[in-house]
């Protein structure tokens, strides 16, 4: 779903040129092979290879996956990538292919999420997000995330929040700092209320038939190649992070550390009351603090 411009389209071009000697990675952006919510069927029909994928669209079909995209899960990228080198990380790694025929090469880490607004509010508590017209992708997991934080969620497809923020179709929209650049959201976007809400990560895949396809030595280079990819993405967009706030304050944007402790308590209490909880395998919350 990215652009050609975002850190991860380098990331996957390094990919590419690693693995060139055994396999040739065709790269496609901004969702003009397939709409995002729609690479996971592509793949069960096998029409794509790989994708990297929301993990909150694999909770549309994985319903213990909604686990992992629900507010104030991770505390860092550091504690993401602990997750998924765990055994409780390796469990949901196995449930994927299992259940969806894909194969998790790693998480790919791309900002912590924030919420930008084109409105001149000021924002504290998720009560003052209340009534704000919050453009969140499509999806259940998605749409609660952005309840969650107090706001109306209003589904939009992600080349459109431009435009949607221009006419005022939608008050604001949540991503981290490197894809409101990327996307020039800044330009028309009065303020960013660092909420920290989510450390956004997709999920780089490969369908099961192709990688159970490889030989040993080959699932064992291009893994090596993969996280060497992520590895460097995830630096990237960590030091991206860091000058990006100084940037959009030079652009005249308001930039403003609300109750952080406020939003987490109020995130986390939704998710523990609502039904998606239910799915949560048992004991995983626990394994995931613990690390």
């Amino acid at each position: 779903m990215f652009s050609e411009q975002d850190i991860r389209a380098e990331m996957m071009k390094k990919l590419a040129a690693s693995v060139s000697d055994s396999a040739e990675i065709e790269l496609f952006y901004g969702g003009n092979l397939f709409k995002q919510t729609t690479e996971i069927i592509a793949i069960q029909r096998g029409n794509l290879e790989m994708g990297n994928i929301a993990p909150q669209d694999i909770a549309t079909q994985i319903k213990e996956f909604s686990i992992l995209t629900s507010a104030y899960l991770f505390r860092d990228v550091d504690h993401l990538n602990a997750f998924f080198a765990s055994d409780a990380g390796a469990e949901m790694v196995a449930l994927a292919e299992e259940r969806l025929g894909i194969h998790i090469l790693g998480p790919t880490y791309f900002g912590t999420r924030q919420v930008g607004l084109r409105i001149d509010k000021e924002i504290n508590t998720p009560a003052d997000m209340s009534g704000v017209k919050l453009r969140m992708p499509g999806g259940d997991a998605w749409q609660f995330l952005g309840t969650a934080l107090g706001a109306n969620p209003t589904p939009m497809a992600y080349a459109e929040v431009y435009t949607g923020l221009q006419t005022g179709a939608i008050d604001g929209q949540d991503n981290p700092l490197p894809n409101v650049e990327n996307m020039k959201f800044y330009e028309v976007m009065d303020q960013i209320v660092m909420t920290s809400h989510l450390v956004g990560y997709d999920l780089l895949v490969i369908s099961a038939k192709v990688w159970n396809g490889f030989t040993d030595a080959q699932r064992a280079a291009f893994q090596a190649a993969a996280d060497e990819a992520i590895a460097w993405s995830a630096e990237q967009h960590l030091a991206r992070e860091t000058e990006l706030a100084e940037f959009f304050q030079e652009k005249g944007l308001k930039i403003s550390t609300p109750d952080v402790d406020a939003f987490r308590s109020h995130a986390q209490q939704m998710y523990l009351d609502s039904e998606l909880s239910a799915d949560w395998p048992e004991g995983m919350l626990e394994r995931i603090n613990s690390l």
